[in-house]
């Protein structure tokens, strides 16, 4: 039986690649890519707390995170999209079209 704290570990692990990699890169999709992985570091940590706690409760939270990672996997492939037509890159250095 794997401890509970293994999850957790490796979950932090996860999430803290997320952070370096969306913050140092300069690609839409890597940066893109860092953010569902923290999202998915996230969703690690609460099927594990919601098995040690013998509680539904995570898992109804994974769900609804689940949800938004692929509302956001959509919309942001679009934006990655627009931003290719537009200038065509996807480095997010080129990309100042939102700036006022």
């Amino acid at each position: 039986m794997i401890p509970v704290q293994a999850y957790f570990v490796v979950s932090a692990i996860l999430f803290i690649i997320g952070v370096i990699g969306a913050i140092t890169r300069r690609n839409a999709i890597v940066v893109f890519m860092s953010i569902e992985m923290m999202l998915n570091a996230v969703n690690l940590t609460l099927i594990a707390a919601s098995s040690y706690l013998h509680s539904i409760d995570g898992v109804m939270f994974v769900f609804f995170v689940m949800t938004v990672a692929a509302a956001e996997a959509a919309v942001g492939l679009a934006i990655f999209l627009m931003m290719y037509r537009k200038k065509d890159t996807i480095k997010l250095d080129e990309f100042n079209l939102l700036k006022g």
